[in-house]
């Protein structure tokens, strides 16, 4: 093993599973990598795994199995076992550690002295962990934290053997040296005189014992002390002045047959320098979380770092990043629930959107350890609309959902007769899969009531060809390739080194098409493609151009010629992806509730008989036919003559210059021989674009949720359903936030100065190596 090194595994949170066999597997949870060797000691080992899955060093167990033996899990302890396990495994590279902690029980229920261990938990993950007596509850609130790791080394004062002796126990953690108390800025602490006077003295009640503790932290902070406790637990508390030699203490316990926490004893007097000789403060998370909720509520956005600058600004204290980030976790947790026990409320979530919301469809299902698997909720208020007044024309595409447990969310949209997105139906997935989107499908096909006619713009990949075929056979329905996807993927397909402009020029001619109206302009531009790279023009051919190309595509789909029509809809689920489910889900309700309300307002106050966006595109063709010349044949087709000479058909909605047909509105050529019929064009226009079908649209409401708390008891009629979060966490680190925009097809590559190649510079040039 000299000089050598392994990759350890490291998994938390999970859980083991025995097969019929004996052998034993690990399954969900937590995982990251770390590299070892055997110069590595234990105890360094064992603060890195700590900090890695926010757990306390007095609790952790550390197990690993031998190579080829999943029946026996082998304990990490010591320095020994450490590189007992590194040699082990020193042939194959990797080792799997399995981190541990017991299970936590609630310490209100404990009757034990103070001087025996009680526990608490110390995460929503439920990795139970059992703590020394001192620790219990949220006095060391967060053992994970950096600068608050509990300090292991703890002196026993008196004779172990007598209950009544005391384990004395730090309550403060190693704080790193921005911690020390020479960076208390007593002029910026102003916020923190607030709580000077929070002890008063004996005789003072508490109505817990948390209140107790929490009030202490303030009183501490505020006057710029620290403290240990000597005794802690569910029904009594004594605490000193950490400094050595100090006078200050103070003793309280539980009156009894009440809950009430009263102080029994106090010295108030200090001997030593207070905050000079202090190496940190009773700063936890919780205490952070309990000094910004109320400002996070108002501002979501509020970032670690500006939190840091206002408990520095506010209360003197010197808080790291990752502090400031634990605490605001911890208090959105409380603003907003937990996440683990949204997913619980799925079923009863479900149940309370088609009661309060009848003809609305909202399903789940589960994997089969009861874990998430994807949710589907379409409101019946979107559905009428759309059945009602909508062209038949659905948008299919996805967002991955930056949460705690990550997924995708899956959306058809619509767009209404002023052309603004309208949402029908969403879905919530763990990932975004041919069989996720098939099930999507199968779901909207139940809820729309009638599908004939309708034309989905969608990718041709992640299996939709095949699933919109398949599951709307007979039904009429057509389905028009999204041109962002496969402009995307001619760029990616293409061979050829080409720069960014010519990249550029493809995409270009491509859509131009995609939007031509007849074969000849289609043709033309495919030409152009061809004299770039025959290569593109091979692609483009065999890319089904009848489901693509105005000029040959069979369905209607009014000159939206991409799948990301409804940005409005994905920047509401951007703005509610870090909530618990069932929460953003109801945001997501209430965007639309309110969109529904507002433009059904704005639109009970036209006067015109079509929407503004389509009156204004119909007068802008109605300023054209002044110019043309409209010839007067028998029969219902007239010819018109202009630039180009067109044939204009007014029984059958069309002109040969296609755009009547395309938009769903009179072209100029056809408004011109209704200008000699005296007819009114407003007849002429798509039923779609009229304000009464825009009405129609938002003319029904969609209904609030009164609660979403589960009720604690159900009738025995009603099937118990368990459902868990997903196995999908989100990996360490801070989430992207870069949002690229949806028409960025060809990216800038890296490009060679010598050769003008992409994908190299000149120092790794082939052309270059292969002069030398």
């Amino acid at each position: 093993m000299a000089g050598k090194r392994i990759i350890a595994i490291c998994q938390s949170g999970g859980e083991f599973e025995t097969d019929k066999d004996g052998f034993l597997s690990y399954k969900g949870g937590d995982a990251h990598a770390m590299e070892m060797d055997e110069k590595m000691n234990y105890s360094d080992f064992k603060m890195e795994v700590a900090e890695m899955f926010n757990c306390s060093l007095a609790t952790m167990s550390v197990k690993y199995f031998l190579p080829g033996n999943r029946k026996t899990l082998i304990t990490i302890s010591n320095d020994k076992d450490l590189k007992r396990m590194i040699k082990f495994h020193g042939d194959s590279g990797t080792t799997e550690i399995y981190v541990m902690a017991e299970e936590a029980v609630d310490p209100d229920f404990s009757n034990m002295p103070g001087s025996r261990s009680s526990r608490t938990t110390l995460s929503e993950m439920a990795v139970p962990v059992e703590a020394p007596l001192s620790v219990v509850e949220d006095i060391v609130d967060d053992p994970n934290e950096p600068g608050l790791l509990l300090d292991a080394n703890f002196d026993v004062v008196g004779d172990t053997n007598n209950v009544d002796d005391t384990i004395e126990i730090a309550a403060e953690m190693p704080v790193p040296v921005s911690f020390a108390a020479a960076n208390y800025d007593e002029k910026n602490a102003k916020a923190a005189l607030q709580w000077q006077n929070d002890i008063t003295g004996v005789g003072q009640r508490f109505n817990s014992v948390h209140e107790f503790r929490e009030t202490l932290r303030k009183y501490a902070i505020a006057n710029q002390f620290a403290f240990k406790y000597k005794k802690n637990d569910s029904h009594r508390v004594t605490v000193k002045c950490k400094a050595e030699g100090c006078p200050w203490r103070i003793h309280a316990s539980r009156l009894s047959t009440t809950q009430l926490i009263c102080i029994k004893k106090m010295n108030p007097t200090h001997t030593c320098e207070g905050a000079v000789v202090t190496n940190g403060y009773q700063a936890t998370r919780s205490w952070v979380a309990s000094i910004i909720k109320e400002k996070l509520k108002v501002f979501p956005n509020y970032k670690p770092k500006d939190i840091v600058t206002d408990i520095q600004k506010e209360y003197g204290i010197q808080l790291n990043y990752f502090q400031a980030w634990r605490g605001k976790e911890i208090a959105k947790e409380q603003l907003q629930g937990s996440y683990k026990e949204a997913y619980s409320q799925l079923p009863f979530f479900c149940e309370k959107v088609m009661e309060t919301n009848p003809g609305s469809l909202a399903t789940f299902t589960t994997k089969d350890d009861s874990s998430f698997h994807r949710l589907f909720v379409a409101f019946h208020a979107s559905l009428y609309g759309f059945e009602q007044g909508c062209r038949p024309l659905l948008f299919l595409d996805s967002i991955f959902l930056k949460s705690k447990y990550q997924g995708t969310l899956l959306a058809a949209t619509a767009a209404d007769g002023n052309d603004g997105v309208f949402p029908v139906a969403f879905a919530i997935v763990d990932s975004e899969s041919d069989d996720n989107w098939r099930w999507f499908l199968l779901q909207l096909r139940t809820a729309l009531s009638m599908c004939r006619g309708i034309t989905f713009v969608a990718d041709r990949e992640k299996g939709l060809r095949e699933s919109i075929a398949e599951i709307f056979q007979g039904e009429d329905v057509f389905h028009g390739y999204c041109l962002h996807y496969l402009s995307e993927q001619l760029i990616r397909d293409v061979r050829g080194q080409f720069s960014h402009e010519v990249k550029r020029l493809l995409v270009e001619d491509f859509y131009g098409a995609a939007y031509a109206p007849k074969p000849e302009g289609f043709q033309r531009c495919v030409e152009s493609i061809k004299s770039i790279s025959l290569d593109a023009y091979n692609w483009v051919m065999q890319s089904e151009p009848i489901n693509w190309a105005n000029a040959f595509f069979r369905g209607m789909r009014y000159n939206h010629m991409t799948s990301n029509f409804g940005e409005l809809f994905y920047g509401w689920v951007s703005d509610a992806h870090d909530l618990p489910i069932t929460q953003m889900v109801d945001a997501i309700r209430g965007k639309i509730m309110e969109l529904i309300y507002t433009r059904r307002t704005e639109s009970n106050q036209w006067v015109t008989r079509l929407t503004p966006s389509m009156e204004e595109k119909l007068e802008k063709e109605s300023l054209k036919f002044n110019s043309l010349q409209v010839l007067m044949p028998n029969g219902t087709k007239f010819e018109v003559r202009g630039d180009t000479i067109e044939v204009v058909d007014i029984e059958q909605c069309d002109c040969s210059c296609r755009d009547w047909g395309l938009s769903g509105l009179p072209c100029c050529h056809a408004i011109a021989v209704m200008g000699c019929l005296a007819h009114d064009p407003y007849d002429h226009c798509a039923r779609f674009f009229t304000a009464d079908s825009y009405r129609s649209t938002y003319s029904e409401s969609i209904h609030p949720i009164p609660s979403l708390e589960r009720p604690k008891k159900k009738d025995a009629s009603q099937a118990a359903v368990t459902v868990t979060p997903p196995p999908t966490r989100r990996p360490p680190g801070r989430p992207t936030t870069k949002k690229v925009g949806f028409h960025e097809v060809a990216r800038r590559q890296l490009q060679c100065s010598r050769c003008k190649g992409t994908g190299h510079n000149k120092s790794t040039c082939k052309e270059v190596l292969l002069e030398r």
